[in-house]
């Protein structure tokens, strides 16, 4: 094998091995949004995810960036071994995020009542709002120690750490629910308000954010507590003369830090602008709070547990993405440019064309397979229309990486502030002009992912004279994804007469695996030297032989 060969295989490694952490945690995420829908319901889960989105804004402004950031600004220094201003990377980025992170979780804390009744026209999320407040400092430190790791190169720590996070918030969140459920309904009795009820159970839930992150963030410190013998033997080896100042250190750091914030606000912020357009809309329309809220609980609890999945997966890749641009930006490579750009967006395709046909073709049994004890016809629909828009926020997930990578920061933020106008406008038409409903938040999210990816395209092609290939990035994976969406149906609607709809969901989604993956390889969307290069290569090489797939 050769240089070039391992240092891609050791990219999709990393990327895989992130992706995977990533994936496993919204499976996680969507095994126990089954009890928690159970015991919520759908106006709780409003409730819920009107908390999440106000908390999302928070973490954006304050610690979202943090990964990101501290990975390029630490892998910039780790390629020149300057290991010692690496570290000192490191050390301002956190008195940074404690900064930064207290103060936010303070200002939302005590704000949380005019926020939720003035804002979101939704008094009853004040509750999940304060539990929510204290994990925005928490998020803050750990994003930090995440960003340390994947700039020197390994992912395992933010992948291990994920994945206890997700375990704990689940368990926790379920039992926090129950608990404070039926605290909130005794409360409801006394003051003659049934919404307590709901409104105590989705704080409850959010209890489970908080656990989860802070034992990630004792398990990272632990982590890093071990890699520092190996940290201060790289900081002996650093013979360079450049010495940073922390004046220095904190400069580069808001300058790479803002442009983050600024775009990934925008990307935010789009989910609250629906909620409260929605919300406000809904309610000029003669609609009560508790039916819309329970409809952006379908939007909260069911829809977005399922399209998270791909888009953890593609947001996965753009951090493990990250450090390779940066060095192909340093060694002013433009070839190594392209091909780290066009890997990583394949990568990703491979993944996101499938999912989305997936959604399309199979939403209802998809829903009924999970939340089985709820009515999910809406829920399936919106699935539906908004599966297209899985593969245009995985593909400006990843432009998006490119471009930070490239040092061109603020042109994400250009273009997600034009899909955003785009966005905005587009979803008042389709509620008051054509009053969609619930149906125009889902379809405006395509719009919004269409127009950031065209902006982010032209960017590339302008700044790095970058297109990407289309036959094996789009082509071959589509032709593929419609063939295994075809069987996938034809699968289930057989077996559903004989086994119930549950057993041929599974069936189904065993059978859309294998054809995938067998037309895909057929259809020449994958080499076998390509294959090698994927973790466990040689083993699914092996395999694909066995099945006549390769020639052997």
């Amino acid at each position: 094998m050769s240089e070039k060969q391992q240092s891609e295989k050791n990219l999709l490694i990393q990327g895989t091995i992130l992706a995977a952490a990533g994936v496993i945690t919204k499976i996680i995420g969507a095994v126990y949004r089954v009890p928690l829908v159970g015991i919520l319901g759908d106006k709780g889960l409003g409730y819920y995810g009107v908390a999440f989105q106000i908390y999302a804004i928070a973490l954006t402004l304050t610690s979202y960036s943090l990964p990101v950031a501290v990975s390029k600004l630490v892998s910039a220094r780790v390629a020149v071994g300057e290991y010692k201003n690496a570290y000192k990377v490191f050390r301002g980025a956190l008195a940074f995020a404690i900064t930064v992170g207290g103060t936010a979780a303070l200002i939302i804390f005590f704000g949380a009542g005019v926020i939720a009744k003035n804002i979101m026209a939704m008094s009853m999320s004040v509750y999940a709002l304060r539990v929510l407040a204290p994990c925005i400092l928490i998020v803050a430190i750990l994003g930090v120690f995440r960003g340390f790791f994947q700039g020197n190169g390994s992912m395992m720590p933010t992948a291990i750490s994920q994945i206890l996070e997700q375990i704990i918030n689940a368990v926790v969140s379920i039992g926090g629910a129950y608990v404070l459920l039926k605290a909130g309904r005794a409360v409801g009795k006394t003051r003659g308000d049934s919404s307590y009820g709901e409104a105590y159970g989705a704080a409850g839930g959010t209890l489970g954010t908080v656990a989860g992150a802070a034992a990630a963030l004792v398990l990272v410190v632990f982590i890093f507590l071990v890699y520092q013998r190996v940290v201060k033997k790289k900081m002996k080896k650093d013979r360079s003369r450049h010495k940073e100042t922390y004046e220095e250190i904190f400069r580069v750091l808001l300058l790479t830090i803002a442009p983050v914030i600024l775009s990934a606000t925008v990307y935010n912020i789009c989910g609250v602008i629906d909620n409260a357009m929605f919300g406000k809309i809904m309610a000029a329309q003669g609609h009560k709070e508790s039916e819309y809220a329970a409809l952006l609980g379908i939007i909260s609890g069911k829809y977005e547990t399922l399209i998270n999945v791909p888009l953890a997966f593609s947001s996965a890749i753009a951090s493990a993405m990250m450090p390779s641009i940066v060095a192909a930006v340093k060694n002013r490579s433009r070839k190594q440019l392209h091909n780290k750009i066009e890997l990583f967006s394949r990568f990703t395709m491979v993944v996101a064309l499938p999912s989305a046909v997936g959604f399309i073709v199979l939403a209802k049994p998809l829903l009924d397979l999970i939340f089985f004890t709820e009515d999910n016809r809406i829920a399936a629909v919106t699935l539906q229309f908004g599966a297209l828009s899985v593969i245009f926020y995985c593909l400006s997930t990843i432009t998006n990486a490119a471009l930070q990578g490239m040092d061109r920061m603020m042109t994400p933020v250009y273009s997600a502030a034009a899909a955003l106008v785009v966005h905005i406008i587009s979803l008042f038409i389709m509620m008051v002009v054509f009053k969609w409903g619930i149906y125009a938040v889902v379809l405006s999210k395509i719009v919004f992912s269409v127009t950031a990816c065209i902006f982010n395209a032209h960017a590339l092609r302008e700044y790095a004279g970058f297109v990407q290939e289309r036959k094996k990035t789009f082509i071959i994976p589509a032709i593929a994804s419609v063939i295994m969406g075809v069987v996938a149906l034809v699968v289930h609607l057989f077996f559903e007469l004989f086994l119930g709809t549950h057993i041929a969901t599974i069936l189904a989604l065993l059978a859309a695996v294998a054809v995938y993956g067998t037309a895909i390889i057929l259809l020449g969307g994958l080499t076998e030297a390509e294959m090698r290069q994927m973790p466990m290569g040689t083993k699914l090489v092996a395999v694909c032989k066995k099945c006549r797939l390769f020639p052997s």
